[in-house]
């Protein structure tokens, strides 16, 4: 992973550069004449196969959020006749209205029931 370097000399952020005359990378200051040869010879990477997956986020206090709609659904924990709900907000082009629903007296996490089991997100039987 690529991390920051800074100056020995006078403390100010090291570049990235091409030292034709070594053949070999080195971080070197802009101010200054210092530079050093970087260990690391990763400079940027850009991860393109990250998949995401549709889960309950991580979050807290949802159920007293005035702001959040209220549904009078059972909760499959505590069986409280009310939650506050709230879209899935990945944006994929398959992506489905998912609701999320979030029980206010235990804060128990939990998907639109409706939603086959086949077709619900992978983590969302193990999310609390």
């Amino acid at each position: 992973m690529a991390s920051l370097h800074f100056c020995s000399e006078c403390n100010n952020l090291l570049y990235p550069k091409a030292d034709s005359a070594r053949r070999v990378m080195v971080y070197a200051c802009r101010i200054c004449a210092y530079d050093e040869v970087g260990e690391n010879q990763c400079v940027y990477r850009n991860d393109l196969l990250t998949v995401t997956k549709e889960k309950v986020g991580v979050t807290t206090d949802l159920g007293s959020d005035p702001t959040l709609a209220h549904s009078n659904i059972s909760c499959p924990r505590c069986g409280n006749e009310d939650a506050v709900f709230f879209q899935d907000q990945s944006k994929r082009k398959e992506t489905r209205m998912i609701l999320f629903f979030v029980c206010t007296k235990c804060d128990h996490s939990f998907m639109d029931p409706s939603v086959s089991t086949e077709s619900r997100p992978e983590d969302m039987d193990t999310q609390v």
